[in-house]
C-alpha cells in the first residue's frame, strides 16, 4: 500500500530542498522526488546576500561555511558611460556583509543532505511524469524510479513544483510566458590561473559590459574561475562560430576579462544554454504551488537565481503550512504568496531591463534602484542599489509577515525585516571604488 504524505516536492535543487526542509522542520511529512543522482553539475555559482536569510532559516550555514566556498563581499563592474571599474560592498547596504561563490554540485548536495537530516524522504533518480488531479485538485504525482522502472503513484495533501526549468506544472497548464526582449544565450567554461582582484575584492564577481552583451568572471575556492558570455540569442544563432570560438572571440575583444586570463589555461569544455526570461501566469492552484525557476526565470545579470529559488521556497513553505492548517483560507494564503513573489520579480526584471543600457552614468542606475526599492528616500541611492542587486529587497515583497500563522516558519522572515529596517535607520555612505 502506497504511503500518503502531507507534501510532495518535485525537484531537489535549492528551491525544492529548501521548501521540503522547512516543511519537515515544522513537523510535516514530506516526500522529495529528484530526477538526477546528486552531486550533479549545475551552472549558477555566484550568489547574492538575499540567499542568506533562507540559509539561516534552514539552519545550514555551518555546513556551507565548512565547505570552504569563496566568500563574495561585493560585485565589481565595468559598466556604464565611463570606462572605469567600479565596485560595491554588500556590507554598505544591508545586514549581510558577504555571501558565497560556490560549485553548485557541492552546494546543492549540502542542501539535499540537510533536507534528509530534517526528516524529508528523498528519492533520487525519480522522474516525475505528471501531477495527478482529482476533481481539479492536485492530489499526487506519477513517477518512474530509475531508467525503465515501473510507474509509481504517490499521493499528498499538497504538491510543490520545484522542477526548475522543466516547469512541470507550467507546461501542463500552458501558463509560461516568454519575455521576448530578454531572449539570451550563455556560453561558458572554466579556467585555471591568470589574475583576479586582491584584498577585499578577491571574491568579487566581475561583470563586464561588451558591445554584444556581457561577460562574467567568478573566482572559485579550488583556484579555478567560471568565465562566460551572455548575448542575444538571435545574434548568437546567426553566428557561424562554434560555441568555443564564440566565447574565445568575446574574451579576446573584452577590456578586463582578457587581461585577467593572461597565462590562464582552459580546464573544461565550453557549455551553452538558453537563459530566456519567462514568468508563469499563475504560481498556484488547488492543492499546489510553484517555486523558483518553475515559476519564473530572470536574466542572470545580477546572479539572483538561487536567491529567487530559496526565498520563494521559504515563503512557499510558510504558505503550504498555513493552507494545510487552514484549508478554508487556501486561496487567501496563495494570493499573498503570489502577489508578493510577483512584485519582487517585476521589480528585479524592471531593473535588469534598465541596467542593460550600458550607456548611462552610474548615478542613474542608483537613482533607478531607489525608485523601485525606496522611493521615500530612507536610504542613500547607492545603498538602494546594493539592496536591489543583493536580492534583499525581497524582504519587502516576497515576505508577508503576519499573513501566515505558523511562527516557526516565518520567524526568520521577521528577523530579516528588522535587520533591514535597522540598516535603513542608520544609513552609511557607500564608497565608489574606481581604478
Amino acid at each position: 500500500m502506497n504511503k500518503s504524505y502531507d507534501v510532495i516536492v518535485i525537484g531537489g535543487g535549492p528551491g525544492g530542498s529548501t521548501t521540503a526542509g522547512l516543511l519537515a522542520k515544522s513537523g510535516h511529512d514530506v516526500l522529495l522526488l529528484e530526477k538526477e543522482k546528486f552531486p550533479r553539475y549545475h551552472i549558477g555559482e555566484s550568489f547574492v546576500p538575499g540567499v542568506n536569510p533562507a540559509i539561516d532559516e534552514l539552519g545550514v550555514r555551518d555546513a556551507i561555511e565548512a565547505a570552504g566556498f569563496t566568500r563574495k563581499q561585493g560585485v565589481s563592474l565595468l559598466w556604464g558611460a565611463h570606462s572605469k571599474l567600479w565596485s560595491i560592498d554588500f556590507e554598505d547596504g544591508g545586514p549581510y556583509s558577504y555571501t558565497w561563490q560556490v560549485k553548485r554540485a557541492d552546494f546543492d548536495l549540502i542542501l539535499l543532505e540537510h533536507a534528509r537530516k530534517l526528516g524529508v524522504t528523498v528519492i533520487e533518480e525519480a522522474t516525475v511524469r505528471d501531477v495527478v488531479l482529482t476533481d481539479g485538485r492536485a492530489t499526487g504525482v506519477t513517477y518512474n524510479l530509475g531508467r525503465g522502472g515501473p510507474t509509481v503513484e504517490a499521493t499528498a495533501r499538497y504538491i510543490v513544483d520545484a522542477s526548475g526549468q522543466t516547469r512541470l506544472i507550467g507546461r501542463k497548464f500552458d501558463t509560461i510566458e516568454i519575455h521576448d526582449d530578454l531572449k539570451n544565450l550563455a556560453v561558458w567554461t572554466y579556467f585555471q590561473g591568470g589574475h583576479h582582484f586582491e584584498g577585499k575584492m578577491a571574491g568579487n564577481i566581475l561583470v563586464e559590459n561588451h558591445v554584444d552583451g556581457w561577460l562574467w568572471v567568478i573566482p572559485l575556492s579550488d583556484g579555478s574561475r567560471s568565465v562566460g558570455f551572455v548575448g542575444p540569442s538571435a545574434a548568437v544563432a546567426a553566428s557561424t562560430l562554434s560555441k568555443t570560438e564564440l566565447l574565445e572571440s568575446k574574451i579576446a575583444s573584452s577590456e578586463l576579462t582578457r587581461s585577467m586570463l593572461v597565462g590562464a589555461v582552459r580546464v573544461a569544455d565550453v557549455r551553452a544554454a538558453r537563459d530566456w526570461s519567462y514568468t508563469c501566469t499563475s504560481f498556484s492552484g488547488p492543492g499546489y504551488l510553484i517555486v523558483g525557476d518553475s515559476a519564473a526565470f530572470i536574466d542572470p545579470l545580477f546572479s539572483t537565481g538561487v536567491t529567487l529559488a530559496m526565498r520563494s521556497a521559504s515563503s512557499a513553505a510558510a504558505t503550504v503550512a498555513a493552507a494545510l492548517a487552514e484549508p478554508h483560507r487556501e486561496v487567501d494564503h496563495q494570493r499573498g504568496y503570489e502577489e508578493g513573489y510577483r512584485a519582487f520579480l517585476d521589480s528585479v526584471r524592471s531593473f535588469v531591463r534598465y541596467f542593460y543600457d550600458a550607456s548611462k552614468d552610474v548615478d542613474l542606475y542608483f537613482a533607478k534602484a531607489k525608485s523601485l526599492v525606496d522611493p521615500i528616500g530612507r536610504m542613500t541611492d547607492r545603498q538602494d542599489f546594493i539592496l536591489m542587486i543583493s536580492g534583499l529587497s525581497a524582504a519587502r515583497s516576497v515576505i508577508q509577515p503576519g499573513a501566515v500563522p505558523v511562527s516557526g516558519v516565518i520567524d526568520g522572515h521577521r528577523a530579516l525585516l528588522e535587520d533591514v529596517e535597522a540598516a535603513e535607520a542608520q544609513p552609511s555612505e557607500l564608497e565608489l571604488i574606481a581604478s
